[in-house]
C-alpha cells in the first residue's frame, strides 16, 4: 500500500461530500483557528506559501490575498474542484490547487517561504518523512505554521455530543493514538520530537481554546443536521438499530440545545495547538 493511500479513499468518499457541501459552515466553525494562525506568522505580499491539507480553499484564498503566491495541496479531488471554483470566483490569479501528497510530493526545493496547515496535517502515515518533505521545499529562512487539535477531553464540541450519543450507542475505536488522525498531534513531546526529527529549529507550541460555533451557526435542528452528516456520526450512529439511534439523535440534540444562544448559534469549547517552528 502506498503512502496515506487509506487517508486518499477516507477523503475522497463519503467524508469530502460533506465538507463540500457545507464548506462555508466548516469555515465559519473553523474561522477562530485560521484568524489566529494568520495573526501569528504575518505574511507580506512577497511570501510564497504552501497550504497543507488545504480541503476546500479558505485558507489557501486568504493567503493568496496577502501573499504573492499561494500553492495548496490536498488528497480530495472534490474538495479541490470546489477550492478552484472559489478562487476563480474571487478573482485571483495568485492560487493554483494540486491533488498531491504532502507527504511524498517532489516539490520544488526552496519554492515556499511558509508552509502553513489549518488542520491539514494530522494524516501522514509517517509524519516525520511528510514534515521533512515539507521541509526541502522551503527556503533556509522559511518558516512553518499549522493548527493541530489538542486531545479530545479538551474539545468540548466533540466530547459533549459524543457522551450523549454513548448512553445509547457504543462509540467506535478510535484507533491507535499515534496512527493518522485527528488526534495523532495532540501530544506535545510528539510533535516535538516529530518536527526536530524532520530539521525544523525553533519550534514554539502555544495553547488556543476559543469557544466556536459548531456548524457555522444556525439554530439547534440546523446544527444538529449539520452534526449528522459528519463522518463521525456517521460512525457512531449508522451501525445502530433504529430505535438506538432515534435515542442517541435525540440525546445530542438535548445536549447541544444547552448551549444554544439565540440568533447565534451552539457555542461549545475547543483545544488546538498553534505550532511554529523555523526551516
Amino acid at each position: 500500500m502506498s503512502a496515506n493511500e487509506q487517508q486518499a479513499e477516507h477523503w475522497n468518499g463519503s467524508e469530502d461530500e460533506h465538507w463540500v457541501a457545507q464548506a462555508d459552515r466548516y469555515d465559519r466553525q473553523l474561522a477562530p483557528f485560521a484568524d489566529a494562525l494568520f495573526e501569528r506568522i504575518n505574511l507580506t505580499s512577497s511570501d510564497r506559501i504552501l497550504d497543507v491539507g488545504c480541503g476546500c480553499g479558505a485558507t489557501t484564498i486568504a493567503a493568496a490575498i496577502l501573499g504573492s503566491r499561494a500553492v495548496g495541496v490536498d488528497l480530495s479531488t472534490a474538495m479541490l474542484a470546489l477550492a478552484r471554483e472559489r478562487a476563480t470566483r474571487s478573482g485571483l490569479t495568485n492560487t493554483e490547487f494540486m491533488l498531491a501528497d504532502a507527504q511524498t510530493h517532489p516539490f520544488e526545493s526552496e519554492s515556499f517561504d511558509i508552509v502553513i496547515s489549518r488542520f491539514g496535517v494530522m494524516f501522514f502515515d509517517d509524519p516525520t518523512a511528510a514534515f521533512a518533505n515539507l521541509h526541502s521545499s522551503m527556503v533556509d529562512d522559511g518558516r512553518l505554521a499549522f493548527v493541530c487539535w489538542q486531545p479530545l477531553e479538551a474539545n468540548e464540541w466533540l466530547l459533549l455530543p459524543g457522551l450523549a450519543a454513548a448512553q445509547h450507542v457504543p462509540l467506535p475505536d478510535l484507533g491507535p493514538s499515534d496512527g493518522p488522525g485527528m488526534f495523532s498531534l495532540a501530544a506535545i513531546q510528539k510533535i516535538q520530537i516529530v518536527l526536530a526529527s524532520a530539521g525544523y529549529r525553533d519550534v514554539s507550541i502555544e495553547s488556543i481554546a476559543p469557544t466556536i460555533t459548531l456548524g457555522g451557526g444556525g439554530d439547534v435542528d440546523e446544527t444538529l443536521d449539520f452534526l449528522l452528516g459528519t463522518g463521525i456520526a456517521h460512525a457512531v450512529l449508522d451501525p445502530a438499530p433504529p430505535d438506538e439511534r432515534s435515542r442517541a439523535v435525540d440525546a445530542i440534540r438535548a445536549a447541544i440545545c444547552e448551549r444554544y444562544e439565540p440568533g447565534i448559534g451552539v457555542l461549545m469549547g475547543s483545544g488546538a495547538w498553534l505550532v511554529t517552528a523555523s526551516a
